[in-house]
């Protein structure tokens, strides 16, 4: 629902300070007539100047801009924990440690194989040399016809795969040390650094609990990257998000500081909707400057987005806007036309006017014969209410039947 808030400009007059004006003029004209026989009783407000803000209202909730979930990528048991709830960290800082002992012995392990299988390489080359020794004397006896062919290619099958054996002890050996280097990186694991400065807003884990990491790495710590700019997610109806665009001024109060108003700015309306209970919403992200770190990541923020604003300029109260009397007996009301009405000698005199933006309280003028300070018409009462009612009860308050009709028989003013 779109409503605004007021200020004051050339003269320290805001809506609000407006309408206590207007409530004085109003009591005063209706005091004045209240006993004048059967002449009917208006309600006045005066024209003032002033600033009008259109706003549109949201609810959200305050969040780091950049948090970081840190997480463990092995399994284990926490060892120790060297931070917790709002530590400041510095981007490699040991936050925490898991117990390396298991990975410790895989490491070990994967040491010893690669010694034995530095071995088999040595026995394969032993065997290759002497392969290509007697595939030498082979060939020479070959060559005197000592032996006969069968001899000469027996030798040279036995040197190939003995050198295809020296190739395989190799790969052997390669293998065994990328376990060794996983196990060495599984080793390092077990020590939980910060990826980034920051603080820590939640800590899952204590010392002596077992994380498991098979699937998917558990969350030991959160930390938000900075503190001092943070963000708002609101909900915007689908009626309003329209209006929203980047860039747009906004006011919100947290529950914290019930008297404080704090400052942002839209950044970005996201296009995903939320859809709950069949209303539609969609979220629009506003920056927050946060210097003095009064906001708390969780925060619920009750938003007003600026969609349009006016600056002295003339403003009346939208009863004014929305007051028409009644058409005479046997006259067939029109269309209504944008006017308001004053007060001429007693008589209701008409005057036209071009309306702007509104707030939900009070609409400015933009067009029209209406000046600062004159009185508009916003309300009537009976002629025949009791005058001990009258004298009692305030003009600006709706009666029950026979007693003050706050606006008229309008049909609505503009908005």
């Amino acid at each position: 629902m779109a409503v605004a808030s007021t200020t004051s400009m050339k003269k320290p007059i805001v809506v609000t300070s407006a309408t206590i004006l207007a409530v004085t003029v109003s009591v005063a004209a209706f005091y004045r007539t209240s006993g004048g026989g059967d002449a009917p009783t208006y309600n006045t407000a005066t024209v003032t100047r002033g600033d009008l803000v259109e706003t549109v209202e949201a609810t959200g909730t305050l969040d780091a801009v950049t948090t970081v979930q840190v997480g463990s990528q092995v399994s284990g048991t926490i060892a120790s924990l060297n931070a917790d709830f709002n530590s400041v960290v510095k981007k490699g800082q040991v936050i925490a440690r898991l117990d390396p002992s298991l990975m410790q012995a895989q490491v070990d392990q994967a040491e010893a194989t690669i010694v034995r299988l530095e071995a088999d390489v040595e026995r394969a080359r032993v065997s290759l040399d002497d392969a290509r020794l007697k595939l030498d004397r082979a060939r020479a006896l070959f060559a005197e016809g000592l032996i006969p062919r069968a001899d000469l290619e027996t030798a040279e099958t036995t040197e190939r795969s003995a050198d295809a054996s020296v190739k395989a002890a190799q790969a052997q050996v390669t293998q065994a040390r990328a376990a060794l280097n996983q196990n060495r990186v599984n080793l390092g694991h077990t020590v939980i650094t910060a990826p980034v400065d920051g603080i820590v807003i939640s800590r899952n884990v204590d010392v002596g609990q077992t994380v498991a990491a098979s699937m998917s790495a558990p969350t030991l710590f959160v930390i938000a990257k900075d503190l001092t700019r943070m963000q708002v997610e609101a909900s915007i109806d689908e009626a309003d998000i329209g209006r929203i665009q980047p860039g747009q001024a906004v006011t919100f109060r947290v529950d914290a500081y019930p008297r404080e108003s704090f400052t942002g700015s839209v950044v970005q309306v996201r296009l995903e909707p939320q859809v709950v209970q069949n209303v539609v919403s969609y979220v629009t992200v506003i920056d927050v400057p946060n210097p003095n770190g009064k906001l708390k990541p969780g925060m619920t923020a009750n938003v007003e987005i600026e969609i349009a604003r006016a600056d002295d300029v003339l403003i009346v109260p939208n009863a004014a806007t929305r007051f028409q009397p009644e058409a005479p007996a046997g006259e067939t009301p029109g269309r209504r036309d944008r006017r308001v009405w004053t007060l001429h000698d007693g008589e209701l005199q008409p005057v036209r006017i071009e309306t702007g933006i509104t707030n939900g309280m009070a609409t400015v003028i933009v067009g029209g014969q209406l000046q600062e300070g004159m009185p508009v018409v916003t309300g009537v009462v009976a002629a025949n209410q009791p005058a001990e009612n009258a004298s009692t009860a305030s003009p600006l308050l709706p009666r029950r039947p026979g007693g003050n009709r706050q606006g008229g028989a309008g049909r609505g003013g503009q908005r």
